[in-house]
């Protein structure tokens, strides 16, 4: 379900963003919902009204930036530079091509309509206009308590969602504090409210980004906010004359980039109990909306579960030898990704310099999800405690490694 909406939010950005690429922006930026309350519309319509609105000078800049950021993915000595991303080089390249249809006075410029639109401030005092304080005389209305809980609920579902597909994509497969991120989400959302800030959460792309840029640690995502944000003070003039077919073709590469063919043909690899409710996620959500998506998600899954009898996920115990103390950990028959959090949490809390035995000799069924958390374990998150690991009784369907056979005392 997790992969499904990770490859789900892709798929809907790269169909929004098809529109802006060919030169037709009559949709917001960021509008992720299938029907459109305004028109009544829906995204497959949208992307028709578009070929039948759009703008050549658009086009060829979208082109021109695809070449780029391909260019910069698959040429060795460009994939090396690394203080200067492919994103960057498409976005300077795509405003000097328009600069120059404007001084040209060709057909091909495109106008102020379809550039990116930021406010600008003449002045301090314009600066401060910009922002909005709230009006603390409304907090007696029910009806904004009732938003504020459902603004609540939302956000702090969505961030739960994406953080379980951050943690996916980091290459050295920590787990992320989920306590921590809502607490500092809960703050930062209080404090944006003050002046006039949107609600935020966790955003999957953004987390790609800094993931495919190298990053490693917080820092990336602080990096990110100040640099932002100093950009939008210091020289909104500048952005403004940025296409918005370039952000357009940055954003198809990086859609490209996290739900490509071989993730689907993983998923298909992987099993029914796997692809079906993989597959039902990503259309529910193209075709609904996020939480929506989800829901239909997880109840193909939870039908898929059921029907595997799902039972205890497994069995803890301690033994002293000669050579030590051992914990055996002994998964049970069927082991679903319901019990994803309760083993993730076992392995978390196992000592420094322990001895560990992962038994698999009775499991008929584990999930996916399950195997690749006790892969990950194994290959990285052992070797930071210095934990010794044997896995017994999996099968080779599960490819582990490490797998080795460890005789009992």
């Amino acid at each position: 379900v997790i992969e499904g909406m990770l490859d789900a939010i892709v798929i809907i950005i790269s169909l929004k963003q098809l529109p802006h690429a060919i030169g037709y922006d009559k949709d917001n930026e960021g509008y992720f919902f299938f029907i459109e309350k305004d028109t009544g519309h829906n995204t497959f319509s949208a992307l028709y009204d578009a070929v039948n609105y759009s703008h050549l000078g658009a086009i060829i800049i979208t082109l021109v930036s695809l070449a780029i950021l391909i260019a910069w993915m698959k040429i060795e000595f460009l994939k090396k530079i690394k203080i200067v991303p492919g994103a960057l080089v498409a976005v300077i390249v795509g405003v000097i091509l328009n600069e120059l249809f404007k001084a040209q006075g060709s057909n091909l410029a495109i106008s102020q309509e379809h550039l990116v639109s930021l406010p600008t401030a003449n002045s301090f005092s314009e600066f401060l206009g910009q922002f909005s304080r709230p009006n603390f005389a409304a907090i007696a209305n029910a009806k904004v308590w009732v938003v504020a809980a459902t603004i609540a609920a939302v956000a702090s579902i969505e961030t739960l969602l994406c953080i379980e597909a951050a943690d996916k994509m980091d290459p050295l497969k920590r787990f992320t504090n989920t306590n921590t991120e809502l607490k500092a989400q809960g703050v930062g959302n209080f404090l944006s409210g003050l002046i006039g800030g949107l609600p935020m959460t966790s955003v999957i792309v953004r987390t790609s980004a800094n993931v495919n840029a190298g990053a490693r640690t917080k820092l990336s995502a602080i990096a990110h906010g100040v640099f932002l944000t100093l950009a939008v003070i210091a020289i909104p003039f500048i952005l403004n004359r940025i296409p918005l077919a370039c952000l357009a073709a940055v954003l198809l590469v990086t859609g490209y980039r996290l739900a490509s063919p071989a993730v689907f043909k993983h998923m298909w690899e992987a099993g029914k109990y796997q692809f079906a409710p993989f597959i039902v996620t990503v259309a529910a959500v193209v075709l609904t909306d996020l939480l929506k998506g989800v829901a239909i998600g997880l109840v193909v899954s939870i039908f898929f579960i059921l029907r595997a009898n799902m039972r205890l996920a497994y069995f803890f115990k301690r033994e002293d030898h000669q050579a030590g103390e051992t914990i055996y950990i002994d998964l049970a028959q069927e082991v679903s990704f319901l019990n994803k959090a309760a083993i993730k949490q076992t392995l978390a809390e196992l000592p420094e310099q322990s001895k560990v035995v992962i038994n698999a000799t009775n499991s008929a069924y584990i999930d996916h999800d399950v195997i690749q958390l006790i892969r990950d374990f194994v290959t990285l998150g052992s070797k930071d405690k210095n934990i010794a690991v044997s896995l017994i009784g999996f099968r080779d369907y599960y490819r582990m490694e490490y797998a080795q056979h460890v005789s009992s005392h």
